[in-house]
């Protein structure tokens, strides 16, 4: 049967891959890429530097295909991710019976850790579901933008007995989360850290972390710390075409 890996290659630093992903990209006959455009062929390039570093079995394949467009301004933000996971599911599917002989493995080469923010594991569990292609499938987890965030910063993910929150710029933006001391922000393209300079919070920024273009900042967040991190951060997507930024948010505990 054709088996299948979701292997997480960490933020971006090439180092960040343990020895268990390492293993499991040596037995991988197919490696699956889903072309975003020009914008983002950094990201490609990555993934091939680290074929190019860690592989030592001759003779894979790297199979390409363009992802889908997602509507970036929809007016039914659920329905909108719904209908672009369904059309990345066809696409995924379309590339293992295309590409993957029975007998061959494959790979999906995942930003940071699979289980965290990310869809590989609900589309390979789509594909399953829809029952025109059978495989076993395995995750090897790797370390998440969070992880590499704190370790960048030299600080950590916790105060000494406090609560901890993984959250969105888009749920950030209801308010601070009920319990939370420490607050983890993913997915942000509205700088939503921009509404709570006045609440006593430090801030520690990061973009493009583990590459050589990473950014970090961090301090207490007031206004003037808020607009440089903006400013940055419009000015590094602007440079790159896209970005990829998460910080943490910081409540002194009583």
């Amino acid at each position: 049967m054709r088996r299948i890996y979701a292997i997480g290659i960490g933020a971006g630093d090439p180092e960040h891959l343990t020895v268990q992903a390492i293993d499991r990209l040596n037995r991988v006959d197919v490696f699956f890429v889903l072309d975003k455009g020009a914008e983002k062929a950094d990201l490609v390039r990555l993934r091939q530097e680290i074929l190019d570093r860690f592989v030592t079995r001759p003779g894979y394949r790297v199979v390409r295909a363009e992802d889908p467009p997602r509507d970036r301004t929809p007016a039914d933000y659920r329905a909108a991710v719904a209908d672009w996971h369904a059309a990345r599911a066809a696409v995924y599917e379309q590339l293992i019976l295309s590409s993957l002989s029975p007998d061959e493995v494959g790979a999906f080469l995942v930003w940071g850790d699979p289980a965290l923010y990310d869809s590989t594991i609900a589309l390979i569990e789509a594909v399953l579901a829809r029952g025109n292609v059978a495989f076993e499938y395995e995750v090897i987890p790797g370390i998440s933008s969070i992880s590499a965030l704190v370790a960048r910063h030299r600080t950590t993910m916790n105060q000494i007995g406090r609560a901890v929150q993984l959250t969105t710029g888009r749920r950030l933006a209801t308010g601070w989360p009920e319990g939370a001391d420490d607050v983890f922000v993913l997915l942000d393209a509205h700088t939503t850290f921009d509404s709570f300079t006045a609440q006593n919070l430090t801030i520690y920024w990061g973009a493009y972390v583990g590459t050589p273009d990473e950014i970090l900042i961090s301090g207490p967040l007031t206004p003037s710390l808020a607009t440089q991190i903006r400013k940055t951060r419009a000015e590094a997507r602007e440079r790159h075409g896209w970005i990829m930024d998460t910080y943490l948010l910081r409540r002194p505990a009583p």
